[in-house]
């Protein structure tokens, strides 16, 4: 939830790692020498955490050494070498048994990439069709193949004109849905995962890396990646071992010279494109969709490429890269070339229309983007499926008057959010805490009109959070009160709106399911906590939803964006293509008040009579952590009467004397002492368990036997197996503020020590103090740091070309 200090100055492209880790990347073993850990699944960082930040005009080489926290990674500054995608024992994430077989039954996570991995292949099937010349009347359907049927028959004298075009019965109407939901259908049979290596491949890698110096625990994850012919593919190029997660580029150029011996050298092409891919991905961990090539080259000349231009080519020409030129506003601009052709993508101009691209590009600026082809089709796909959405006309259920009556019965922004949601396909809204009120009543209006109508969170955190706010109960026993704002006298007229989880709804284990044409069956879904969804997630939603649906993205715009690239929301508020409602119910008492003001950039005093915020200043590490436990385990659950399960601990990063495992141990000390004889862990152990990177589910420990360790997450009993509980699964009393987003509870204790100033950011902040909602207090060593960061340090820019393929849908009027 996964799963970046954010510089000063607003930079229009900060992506490429340039130090010993990058946010949500691992720092992979070198050759002969085992690697760190990956921390929760939410692609945090432990260590410091450096990306390449320059100017779109002009790269600065020398910036790509700066220590940031990525915002998917949330370092806490110091260079601990522990990163995501690693076990904390050096086997990289994905590496498990050697020679796993495919297993008998399905995991829910197989489930759930096996679902993401089939609707990706449907978008780029769908991209593929658009591109290819189309035969006349072939992506006819329905009434239009009809009548082209019928006229060929007429043309061809098959048939006379009179008996062909004579007037069809009418169709019966469609019946109006029910107002009640029909029972839920039952989930479609989960599809196989991918099978895995043999043992006979994954024994061949481990004999070439073995072979090159590299740790042979990346022969699994190698085997899976490379397919088959693993090892003839290493062989022949050594610098395809970047592909698995943590190695890098250094520890790559070792295992190419152990096999290679001379041969090898910096300017071999294979290392150039390996080595563009590989910063391609780090920019994608940061958040950045795309290049600019001026940072791209800069970066490369920094790694050692001798010339960044070929191998830029190179990758372009073998496809692992596109290229793409997207038009500046600021005049002056000088226009470039974009390697490989001109165009929106290197070699995508469509029959005939080379030329006129070309003299456009000599006309007006542009800025050259080079983009794994993976996260281009995510982010075209999205902005396709999201024009669909704003040009379509909303399936009409219920008239006008039934609408408008819904509106005048709700209060506030919702009435407006209701209006809006009748006559459009796309609506956003934004707010704080006490606006979730908003989309419950939405929904309940909208199910009493008879649609179908769900809301959806990226995390089990804002899932229960919703759900409880709606009048229903949290799924998970002892889920944290969500201490927003009351619902609504008549929040159980037409009983709790239905809450799921994104990822659920899209592998189809929860919510509605799909319909008949693989279309998600409802009419209208609620986006929560929309800013923490990332391009893929938005693509594979837009696209599942059915002709007529309509979409609420709703959210907080102050919060911090996804783990994943992009930055959807943020995007969509900035290019004004369909109606903005924005909440007037300002969040509660001293804390609402607070985080308010951290908001618009301003931390000020505010007066607590409850001791709603208390500030615990410290001198070093040591008392840091002393008064963290002391808080959680005494003091405030004598001052304020929350019980020290319900107190979340949050600071900067992972890493450190004041991270999240030096806290972590400190807590389970006091709080649940043990032995820690099942992997570390004991039973009543509060923890979190990533089934999948990108996804943090809160639980508590149950036993542990042969089958593995038995946990409780979210209302569920889940079994991680022996060799997954050091990757997946880790203590939960402390979080870092991406793990905890989505979530909120009764109290809250954030740490800040002297070493996390370079992690504090407003968007930070504001995120890891909003989760409070009845107590605050803030350990805290940086001093004047804070209200600086509130004031001074914004979200650090990402590069997204979303903006540029939602400019076409841009009102002219």
């Amino acid at each position: 939830m996964s799963t970046e200090p954010e510089p000063a100055h607003e930079d229009t492209a900060a992506a490429v790692d340039a130090g010993p880790e990058t946010p949500g990347a691992t720092s992979g073993p070198a050759p002969g020498a085992a690697g760190a850990a990956d921390e929760g699944g939410a692609g945090a960082s432990d260590g410091t955490v450096r990306t390449a930040s320059s100017p779109a005009a002009d790269a600065d080489p020398g910036s790509l050494g700066r220590e940031v926290d990525g915002e998917d990674g949330e370092s806490s500054g110091e260079a601990s070498g522990e990163s995501s995608g690693e076990t904390p024992g050096g086997q990289p994430e994905g590496a498990g048994a050697e020679g796993d077989a495919t297993p008998a039954q399905v995991s829910e996570a197989e489930a759930e990439l096996a679902a993401q991995r089939l609707e990706r292949e449907r978008i780029a099937r769908r991209k593929a069709e658009k591109q290819g010349p189309i035969e006349a009347g072939a992506k006819l359907s329905g009434t239009a193949a009809d009548l082209l049927a019928a006229v060929r028959a007429v043309e061809s004298g098959e048939k006379p004109a009179a008996t062909v075009f004579a007037e069809p019965a009418p169709a019966p109407r469609r019946a109006a849905p029910e107002p009640a939901r029909p029972p839920r259908p039952v989930a479609a049979e989960r599809a196989a995962g991918p099978v895995g290596p043999t043992p006979e491949a994954v024994q061949a890698v481990r004999r070439v890396l073995a072979e090159g110096g590299a740790p042979e625990a990346l022969a699994p994850q190698a085997a899976a990646l490379l397919g088959e012919g693993a090892e003839d593919a290493l062989r022949a190029d050594p610098w395809r071992l970047l592909r698995v997660g943590g190695v890098r580029p250094e520890q790559a150029d070792g295992f190419a010279r152990a096999l290679l011996g001379a041969a090898c050298g910096p300017d071999d092409e294979r290392r150039g494109r390996a080595v563009t891919v590989w910063l391609l991905e780090q920019a994608a961990l940061a958040g950045h969709t795309a290049l600019e090539l001026p940072l791209l080259t800069a970066a490369l000349a920094q790694r050692g490429v001798p010339d960044p231009d070929a191998a830029v080519q190179s990758a372009l020409a073998e496809g692992e890269a596109l290229a793409f030129q997207d038009a500046l506003e600021e005049p002056g601009a000088r226009p470039a070339s974009a390697p490989g052709g001109s165009g929106t993508a290197a070699g995508a101009d469509g029959p005939g229309g080379a030329e006129a691209a070309e003299e456009e590009d000599e006309e007006r600026p542009v800025r050259v983007l080079i983009g794994l082809e993976r996260f281009a089709l995510a982010e075209e796909s999205l902005a396709d499926g999201l024009a669909r959405l704003v040009n379509s006309t909303p399936k009409q259920d219920g008239s006008a008057a039934d609408w408008e009556r819904a509106a005048d019965a709700a209060r506030g922004a919702a009435a407006d959010l209701v209006r809006a949601v009748a006559g459009h396909g796309l609506v956003l809204h934004t707010g704080g805490e006490a606006s979730l009120a908003e989309p419950a009543a939405l929904l309940r209006a909208a199910r009493a009109l008879g649609l179908r109508a769900w809301a959806a969170a990226p995390g089990v955190l804002g899932r229960d959070r919703f759900s409880a706010l709606a009048g229903g109960a949290p799924s998970a026993p002892g889920t944290p009160d969500p201490g927003g704002p009351p619902a609504p006298e008549d929040s159980d007229s037409a009983g709790p709106a239905p809450a799921v989880t994104v990822a659920g709804l899209l592998a189809g284990t929860e919510g509605p399911g799909r319909d008949a044409d693989g279309a998600l069956d409802l009419d209208l879904l609620v986006v929560l906590d929309a800013p923490h969804l990332d391009v893929e997630a938005g693509a594979l939603l837009v696209e599942s939803l059915p002709d007529g649906a309509r979409l609420v993205l709703a959210g907080d715009p102050s919060v911090l964006w996804s783990v994943g690239p992009g930055r959807v929301f943020a995007d969509l508020l900035a290019a004004r293509i369909c109606p903005q409602v924005a909440s007037r119910l300002p969040d509660p008492g001293p804390l609402g008040e607070l985080v308010s003001g951290i908001g618009i950039g301003e931390l000020g005093q505010v007066e607590a009579p409850g001791k709603e915020v208390v500030i615990v200043p410290v001198r070093d590490a040591g008392e840091a952590v002393h008064r963290t436990v002391q808080l959680v385990a005494d003091s405030v659950p004598r001052a304020i009467g929350v019980p020290a399960e319900d107190t979340q601990v949050i600071t900067p990063g992972h890493g450190g004397a004041v991270g999240t495992r030096a806290l972590n141990a400190a807590l389970k000390q006091r709080l649940n002492p043990g032995p820690g004889r099942f992997g570390g862990f004991d039973p009543g152990d509060r923890v979190v368990h990533s089934p999948v990177p990108g996804r943090v589910l809160p639980g508590r420990v149950v036993t542990a036997d042969a089958d593995g360790l038995h946990l409780s997450c979210a209302g569920e009993d889940v079994v991680v197996p022996p060799e997954l509980v050091e990757r997946t699964v880790r203590h939960g009393w402390a979080l870092t503020a991406h793990q905890a987003m989505g979530g909120r509870w009764p109290a809250v204790v954030v740490v800040l020590p002297g070493d996390a100033v370079r992690a504090l950011s407003r968007p930070w902040i504001y995120t890891a103090f909003g989760r409070a909602a009845r107590h605050l207090s803030v350990v805290q060593g940086v001093e004047q740091a804070l209200p600086r960061a509130v004031a001074e340090v914004p979200a650090k820019p990402r590069t997204t070309r979303l903006p540029v393929l939602l400019a076409p849908q841009v009102p002219t009027d």
